[in-house]
């Protein structure tokens, strides 16, 4: 089911979003009827999420930093563990607390972007199949149909969170199941992190445009938001007799996901690095002292391309809803940050339509089984789950105040990276 391409699009009449982003499994705690939950208890090497940052008791305090910062708005996920977590049976409570959020945002002067779904699935859902099951997009759309009945007023709706990385997840942990995971091992990084992430297979990508679609036309016929998905910005960069490989590695890691948003009203684009792109598929980003808490090179110009390349194939407005640095260095995130912006600037001055810049993440959380990269603009005490605002927070309040104005006049200054090609060996 598609909506039809003639409906006009709808663009909420807003100032520019100045914000940050969180997702609810990261940061809510004790998300006991998710798969990702089963997951971290029995899975090696992963460390569980348990209390996380209780965010779930302590969203009213969290909103309330962005707002005293001089942010205006915040992306946060509804988790549908929590609202479906058996079959058919809805939780009131739990809407209603989603509910109480949007509320809480809305006295704050904060406009929500509310994600419906960030990775996570209810653990029946999982257990039945995934989004393999012969029913996985109508359980969706049920679980769909439920959540907008407390959307009615929100401006921005994303539905699926990075399916193309969901793609990957998917995939993997099917591998996983059937015992062929050793096929997708890459190098690691000194803390375990793979130095090469594979690109999601094509079938499960084609699920998760179908759930797409269909979570868009529930949105559209109950709310008067904006819909969109967002989709993880490759910034594939193509070495000297590689670039045969470039659009066919951009279809299945990016492509197919943009292409597919075509008919939305807005593009969410999420950005951290590029990728590197050699002749025999991605390479490991080299080891350098400048390289990220997860092994990712430190490249702030890659939100730019990937902002340029999201709107050029879709055409649609570009939402920033993530872009961040894993770093314990907070003068080195506020120096990302800039750069980035100062990126993303130059893009819309070329004409790519720009709504909005969400950092990621509002709180140092839980990153998918480790502690360890921070991302947040606020640190959180794991024992007391006391808050506290790093230097980078009242930073990106203050670049909002003044509606980036220094990062609207000055273009980025962008040093070349040197990049080489691993040997055969180095690959393996």
């Amino acid at each position: 089911m598609t909506t039809d391409p003639d409906q006009p699009r709808r663009r909420p009449d807003v100032p520019f979003l100045w914000g940050a982003s969180t997702a609810a499994h990261q940061i809510e705690g004790n998300n006991i009827a998710s798969d990702w939950w089963t997951r971290e208890q029995r899975m090696p090497g992963m460390e569980p999420s348990g209390d996380a940052v209780d965010s779930y008791h302590r969203y009213t305090e969290d909103m309330r930093l962005l707002a005293d910062a001089g942010l205006n708005a915040y992306r946060f996920s509804i988790e549908w563990a929590r609202i479906e977590p058996e079959p058919g049976r809805f939780s009131r409570a739990e809407l209603a607390h989603y509910r109480r959020m949007i509320d809480t945002a809305k006295g704050l002067g904060i406009e929500p972007v509310v994600t419906l779904h960030h990775f996570t699935t209810p653990a029946w859902f999982a257990r039945n199949g995934g989004w393999h099951a012969d029913d996985a997009v109508t359980r969706f759309r049920a679980y769909i149909e439920r959540a907008t009945s407390i959307l009615g007023d929100v401006k921005f709706v994303a539905t699926i969170n990075e399916p193309n990385m969901l793609a990957m997840m998917v995939m993997l942990a099917r591998a996983a199941a059937e015992g062929k995971l050793g096929q997708w091992q890459s190098p690691t990084t000194e803390d375990g992190m793979p130095t090469v992430l594979p690109a999601g297979d094509e079938s499960t990508g084609n699920i998760l445009v179908e759930a797409h679609h269909t979570a868009r036309d529930v949105v559209r016929a109950e709310t008067d938001a904006a819909v969109g998905w967002t989709v993880a910005g490759a910034a594939l960069e193509a070495l000297p007799g590689a670039e045969h490989r470039l659009e066919s590695e951009r279809w299945i890691r990016e492509d197919l996901y943009l292409t597919a948003a075509r008919d939305d009203d807005f593009i969410g684009v999420q950005s951290y690095s590029t990728m590197t792109l050699g002749p025999d598929g991605v390479v490991p980003t080299p080891d350098s002292p400048d390289n990220t808490l997860t092994g990712a090179a430190y490249r702030p110009d890659a939100l730019g391309i990937s902002a340029r390349h999201a709107a050029e194939v879709t055409g649609l407005p570009v939402l920033v809803t993530e872009n961040g640095i894993a770093t314990s260095d907070d003068d080195r995130r506020i120096r990302y940050t800039d750069e980035a912006l100062r990126g993303l600037f130059a893009a819309q001055s070329d004409g790519v339509d720009v709504l909005g810049y969400l950092h990621w993440s509002l709180l140092d959380n839980y990153e998918w089984g480790h502690w360890e990269p921070t991302f947040g603009l606020v640190s959180v005490d794991r024992e007391t789950f006391e808050r506290t605002p790093k230097p980078s927070l009242a930073w990106l309040g203050e670049v909002a105040r003044n509606d980036g104005a220094e990062q609207r006049t000055t273009s980025p200054v962008v040093e070349p990276v040197e990049t080489t090609a691993p040997t055969t060996e180095e690959t393996r």
